[in-house]
């Protein structure tokens, strides 16, 4: 199969994680809709970038991570819209997913309060269980800075859950 072929074939299945990244990022509905549609307009258009075998799931948080920094945080932030509930618009697409999903929604809601670069490092790991080398090279930083990012929003969100601890621990081999 194509790079081109590849991308089209996969890329509703990675729509809904699409959908929560943008949320995350943008915390708009009609931003997350435009950060999406613009993810996948491009990826389309740019399908034979896409090197075969590779993470298309990586690929396309990378182009809409991209698009949020380039085009929308720089307009359509500054006009004011409103603020949406992140678990309120998380889609189960599946019974499989369904307990994963509900982790994502209970840290989603616990890292609001998180800073920007703490957060997405938190979302890219936890939520869409990136490694940490992945991370790295999806936020263009060193992997250290990943894992202080981390052990930073850990640390905060265990204080605020008390005797909770925090919503997601690292793993080996990360």
């Amino acid at each position: 199969m194509g790079s081109s072929e590849e991308v089209r074939a996969g890329l509703s299945a990675h729509l809904s994680r699409l959908w929560r990244y943008a949320i995350m990022l943008s915390h708009r509905r009609e931003v997350a809709e435009d950060l999406v549609q613009a993810t996948c307009a491009r990826a389309l258009e740019r399908a034979t970038q896409f090197a075969p075998g590779t993470r298309l799931d990586r690929w396309l948080f990378a182009i809409l991570r991209s698009i949020w920094l380039n085009e929308v945080r720089a307009g359509r932030i500054r006009q004011g819209q409103g603020f949406v509930d992140a678990e309120a618009v998380l889609v189960v697409d599946g019974a499989g997913q369904a307990e994963r999903h509900v982790l994502a929604g209970q840290i989603l809601r616990r890292m609001q309060d998180l800073p920007e670069a703490q957060r997405e490092a938190v979302f890219l790991a936890y939520v869409e269980g990136l490694s940490y080398r992945e991370v790295a090279e999806l936020l263009e930083v060193p992997v250290g800075t990943v894992m202080s990012r981390l052990a930073a929003a850990r640390a905060k969100l265990a204080a605020e859950a008390g005797s909770d601890g925090p919503p997601a621990r690292a793993t080996a081999g990360r």
